[in-house]
């Protein structure tokens, strides 16, 4: 009897050994995938591109990439040259600066460097909208049709209209032409956006309000509620889109949402007219597959924030340099001059307004130069692809580096190109004729080590997923700056402020935005 009491408390203790090592082999192997997880054991294999992985597991160096994108990642070229991998919130990313070796990257076959697989993430996270199947194939076709080409024509007589009906609506009574005194950022973002949300999502009705007037006097309304909302949403959209929200800001963005998903809604939207072609098609597409209509909401607030989040942050810019520069100022004002008089067009009180159509701003090589300079100098986008599979990548100084799949490979072409002294001399000064050769067109020719670049300016991205709406982003800009310079008087309030710094939590995101605004005064000619 003595002898079994005895063994069963060795049995006992036996059992309880086996659990233990059971739980510390399942912790053991926890901690090693964890470790895993966060990169603990990745090294650099032989031919893969230097690899700097951050002081902090996972994080990588994503705290001082997000503090200022472009400091960083001229530190880490002066580290370890012009191609190298950091890790970024668990995801490794390979870096390329040198603007010779862009082409591999924007022409290697989407097999291997994919886009879509990296937007589909962001947009499910900052808009709420899951991609469908073919999303980008749709919205490129659709684009081609209605952004460009003789699409175009169209696009831009209705954002003439708006703009008339925004800047315009009280030329000619006698009211308005007092000084009006207000930040030019806050004035240029308001009216081109606006301007751009109505020549695309269509105009009040006038059936259901009775006459013309009245339904341009609600687009007017509208809108300007419309804006105010979405400058809170575009000002929570970095933390957004990179997820570190607070909880009180997590609330306003939600709220923000629905309020978008509402107002944007494809009920709402279906008693509208002069809804542009390419909204139309995108959402009878979705509809036709199948798309539930609550999602389909949801893809309009990503249309209208694509559209219309960058541009009117541009046309700040652009009027902004104007106004600092006067021989850019008079050099465009010479040529708007010249274009309305070659349609026989002329501003004279009680005249009509005057109809700036696309064939007209096919002939601004002046204004044309000052546009893409003012991008040049303040749109910083990050152009990432999703690695799909083990890859070469050829630079120009003929070396090869391998990337795994799973990364990302990146460029950023602010720092890399765009503000290049070797490229661009004196590339932060603003000079409106930068992009002209002496006869006057369109200037391609700029070299880096003395071999012409392809790739030299880059705000619209580049390869399949340049940005299908650019020649209409673009037109906005220039009507924009036709109508100030034609019916406006204009000046900045203290025209020795200095132009204001851009705002470095917004690298990566497109059009750059300034510290802080600037005022200006302005009132009607008459």
């Amino acid at each position: 009897m003595e002898s079994k009491t005895a063994v069963l408390p060795l049995e006992y203790q036996k059992r309880n050994m086996g659990y233990l090592l059971q739980i510390l082999l399942a912790l053991f192997i926890s901690v090693i995938g964890g470790l895993y997880l966060l990169g603990a054991f990745r090294r650099r294999r032989a031919g893969e591109p230097p690899l700097d992985k951050g002081p902090i597991p996972w994080l990588g160096h994503v705290l001082e990439f997000r503090k200022d994108t472009a400091k960083f990642l001229q530190r880490m070229k002066e580290k370890h040259g012009d191609i190298f991998t950091v890790q970024l919130g668990g995801f490794y990313f390979t870096f390329i600066t040198d603007p010779l070796s862009f082409g591999p990257v924007v022409k290697e076959a989407r097999t291997k460097l994919d886009f879509t697989k990296f937007a589909e993430q962001l947009v499910a996270r900052v808009f709420g909208y899951h991609s469908m199947e073919s999303e980008h194939k749709l919205l490129q076709t659709s684009s081609t049709k209605y952004l460009m080409g003789d699409g175009l024509v169209v696009m831009t007589q209705a954002m003439m209209n708006n703009l008339q009906n925004l800047m315009l609506h009280s030329v000619g009574s006698g009211n308005d032409n007092t000084w009006q005194e207000t930040g030019l950022f806050s004035y240029s973002y308001n009216i081109v956006f606006r301007a751009g949300y109505l020549a695309l999502f269509g105009n009040e009705s006038p059936k259901s309000t009775g006459t013309l007037g009245k339904a341009k006097e609600i687009d007017r309304q509208h809108s300007e509620e419309l804006f105010w909302e979405f400058r809170k949403y575009d000002q929570l959209f970095p933390n957004l889109a990179y997820g570190v929200l607070g909880p009180g800001e997590k609330m306003e963005a939600e709220r923000l949402k629905k309020l978008f998903w509402n107002m944007l809604s494809v009920q709402k939207m279906s008693s509208r007219d002069n809804i542009s072609g390419w909204v139309q098609e995108q959402q009878q597409a979705r509809a036709e597959k199948g798309m539930q209509e609550f999602m389909q909401d949801r893809y309009m607030f990503l249309l209208l924030w694509a559209s219309q989040g960058n541009t009117g942050p541009a046309a700040f810019w652009l009027l902004l340099y104007l106004m600092k520069h006067p021989d850019a100022m008079a050099a465009v004002k010479k040529e708007v001059e010249e274009v309305l008089r070659e349609t026989g067009q002329e501003v004279k009180r009680g005249g009509p307004l005057i109809d700036l159509t696309r064939d007209m701003l096919l002939k601004t090589p002046v204004l044309d130069s000052a546009v893409e300079e003012t991008l040049r100098l303040t749109a910083a986008p990050v152009l990432t692809r999703a690695v799909l599979q083990d890859m070469t990548i050829n630079m120009a100084n003929g070396q090869q580096y391998n990337i795994r799949d799973g990364d990302r490979v990146a460029i950023f072409p602010y720092t890399a190109v765009q503000v290049d002294p070797e490229v661009y001399p004196d590339p932060l000064t603003f000079k409106f004729d930068r992009f002209l050769t002496p006869d006057g067109s369109k200037k391609t020719d700029f070299y880096k080590a003395g071999k012409k670049l392809k790739y030299y300016n880059m705000p619209w991205g580049a390869g399949t997923t340049m940005c299908p709406g650019r020649f209409f982003a673009t037109n906005e800009l220039k009507q924009f700056v036709f109508l100030m310079l034609t019916y406006f008087d204009f000046e900045l309030k203290n025209p020795y402020e200095e132009i204001p710094g851009i705002d470095i939590r917004r690298w990566g995101f497109g059009s750059m935005q300034p510290t802080k605004d600037i005022q200006f005064r302005y009132r009607l000619k008459f």
